[in-house]
């Protein structure tokens, strides 16, 4: 079944807009089907939080219709909101004490924001380590996105991310390398993955950690990577969840950014991600911006051209992502209907839930 509109959570109405199925609470409960409820942990910026729950509960409510899915937002302290932000989590998110209390099936972690190169001096560490380390021993399964997944890396096996010498920014090629787990069970051999990220953990580092990969990329290293037992930790080093225009507002940012002054060069174009056209567009653009400059004048960035980029865009990862994603909770259903959620790793165990899926 669909998402369930539990609450007055406007991303609901918002997904509904756009097509996406979404079941009012009173009607679920007139189903004879099973609920499974999965935390979502938003520690994305103001900016991008309310896109960041659209864009994981698509992933959810694209999934086999098996049960229906109950979606619980919350956050963590330590992480700076303004008013607006801090007055729409306290009218629609949950707080981790209501969630803890009432227990999840599944959780998913975001990415977020740091000022900090250590991110364990981040106000947020703390917090997110409870959450953390409730979920390892509560929750059947938790997936964790970019910097969370760096981040329980670090807290769970020592693992230290590496800075890199330029920004992993695009659309990059990946390829599945373990075609065994039942995680990446009928998806594509090879599929594209959005990344944006100044840091990487490598894949010899997640060899020696014990973490096993099961996606990765020649250009970038690894995606998809899975805790020792195969299944109660789930990694994305990058970002499947991604809207088609989400890289492209990224890079307008950094656009307004240097034409703010609060970087000094013109950014580059994000790889893999702009067809010709659309890159035509935008050196268009940068050369405007030169000119204007060579005469005195300062672009405000009004007249970026970023609908006409956007109507140029290709999604050629979203079908894999709703795969995955579905692979991801029909697993979780599985299991979670066992009597124990562990072991979780295939062939270790004969008894193991996940045995012959």
């Amino acid at each position: 079944m669909p998402l369930v509109a539990h609450s007055g959570l406007p991303s609901f109405g918002r997904l509904a807009e756009e097509g996406e199925e979404i079941l009012a609470q009173a009607r679920a409960a007139q189903q004879d089907i099973r609920e499974l409820h999965i935390g979502l942990l938003n520690m994305m910026p103001d900016a991008a939080l309310a896109a960041t729950e659209r864009q994981f509960m698509r992933l959810i409510g694209s999934s086999n219709r098996i049960a229906q899915f109950y979606v619980h937002p919350f956050t963590v302290g330590g992480i700076g909101r303004g008013a607006e932000a801090e007055a729409y989590i306290g009218r629609w998110y949950e707080s981790f004490d209501t969630i803890r209390a009432q227990g999840l099936d599944a959780l998913i972690i975001t990415g977020a924001n740091i000022s900090n190169p250590d991110f364990t001096q981040e106000p947020f560490w703390g917090p997110l380590s409870e959450v953390v380390e409730w979920a390892h021993e509560q929750v059947t399964t938790t997936l964790f996105a970019c910097l969370a997944a760096h981040a329980t890396m670090l807290m769970k096996y020592g693992v230290h991310r590496r800075r890199l010498p330029d920004k992993a920014w695009g659309v990059f090629p990946h390829r599945v390398v373990d075609r065994r787990h039942p995680l990446v069970r009928n998806i594509n051999t090879r599929f594209d993955v959005p990344h944006s990220r100044w840091n990487e953990i490598t894949r010899e580092q997640l060899d020696d950690a014990g973490l096993v990969t099961l996606v990765e990329s020649a250009e970038v290293g690894p995606h998809l990577v899975v805790s020792p037992d195969g299944f109660r930790q789930v990694f994305f080093q990058g970002h499947p969840e991604y809207d088609i225009d989400s890289l492209l507002k990224e890079y307008k940012r950094e656009v307004l950014r240097y034409l703010h002054g609060e970087r000094a060069d013109y950014p580059p174009l994000v790889q893999h991600y702009f067809p010709e056209a659309a890159q035509t567009l935008l050196y268009e653009y940068k050369n405007h911006v030169f000119q204007q400059q060579d005469h005195g004048r300062q672009p405000d960035g009004s007249d970026f051209p970023e609908a006409a980029v956007l109507r140029l865009l290709d999604n050629t990862w979203a079908d894999t992502a709703k795969a995955i994603f579905n692979n991801w909770l029909g697993l979780m259903y599985q299991i979670t209907g066992h009597e124990r959620a562990v072991p979780f790793m295939p062939g270790v165990d004969p008894d193991d839930p996940l045995n012959g899926l």
